[in-house]
């Protein structure tokens, strides 16, 4: 058996696989606010009452907003602040008494949807996370790609390619720069895109509900997303040249992104032909924690 967990900032979820796939339980409980010592101890509880209502033990991987830095060995890069500059994976290893493997949310999104989600069976495949922020991670050859910094799959931090004078110098963004590919193509990039044509400020839920509907503001704010998408995933295939790229967060279930993104994307990417196929992801926001059940190969190795 498989435990995944995904430690979000609002809510712990627990998924349990068995060697197939296949759901055995799932659960989710509130992340305790701002409290690092009630985050492993909720963490450690779920592992065990799992375990006790199956009647099984399992290997558990846990998804985590941030990184494991490779200089420190602590949390870095979390937007759940309260994880930063702590031991999380030595925590939980000795809560648990066990090995526990940790990976990046996005990373483990990736994961899933190369094991047996929308990617299954793709060699190199890049997972894309469009929501309150955007995230991205790299598996090749089953393999979660981390890079020497635990880095890698950080497109939403690169800045926008091919930016229009009007997109220059960028919104500022929470990393300290400016114009990153994040502030573009996030909840906010969205909302940012619609006030800028009537100054009137929505939700990127309510422009994707007024663009179905027909609404043409909410349409052309939604074409110059689809467009700043395009050039953000050409420069992504120019570097990884991926066989599929799967995008998944709120974001990825406008439907009008996906009109003829192939072909747009194909303006920017440095290819005669474009092969990539964009997809959207099969496990949806069950995605992270199943990746994280899966970071612990069928032989356990």
């Amino acid at each position: 058996m498989r435990i995944g967990i995904d430690l979000g900032g609002t809510k712990i979820e627990i998924i349990a696989l068995d060697d197939n796939g296949h759901i055995l339980l799932r659960r989710r409980v509130p992340t305790p606010a701002g409290d690092y010592e009630r985050t492993i101890a909720a963490i450690a509880d779920l592992v065990h009452g799992t375990e006790r209502d199956l009647g099984l033990t399992g290997t558990v991987g846990v998804a985590t907003p941030g990184a494991v830095s490779t200089r420190s060995g602590l949390l870095k890069n979390s937007n759940s602040v309260v994880l930063n500059g702590k031991p999380l994976d030595r925590a939980l290893t000795a809560a648990l008494k066990r090995p526990v493997r940790l990976e990046n949310d996005a990373n483990c999104f990736a994961l899933s949807e190369a094991v047996d989600g929308a990617a299954a069976g793709a060699s190199i495949v890049f997972g894309v996370i469009l929501g309150t922020g955007v995230g991205g991670g790299l598996v090749v050859h089953g393999q979660v790609i981390t890079g020497r910094n635990r880095i890698a799959g950080e497109w939403g931090h690169n800045p926008l390619p091919w930016p229009a004078d009007s997109e220059r110098p960028g919104y500022p963004c929470y990393c300290g720069k400016h114009g990153c590919i994040e502030t573009f193509l996030s909840g906010s990039g969205l909302t940012r895109a619609y006030a800028a044509r009537r100054q009137v400020s929505l939700s990127a839920e309510e422009i994707a509900v007024a663009a179905a509907a027909g609404d043409e503001t909410a349409l052309e704010a939604v074409r110059a997303y689809q467009d700043r998408l395009a050039r953000g995933l050409a420069s992504v295939i120019n570097i990884a040249d991926p066989d599929v790229i799967v995008l998944g967060g709120g974001l990825s279930n406008i439907a009008q992104i996906y009109d003829e993104l192939d072909s747009l994307i194909a303006r920017y990417a440095f290819s005669d032909a474009l092969d990539t196929k964009i997809v959207r992801a099969r496990h949806g926001d069950s995605s992270g924690v199943r990746g994280a059940a899966w970071l612990w190969p069928q032989n356990n190795s």
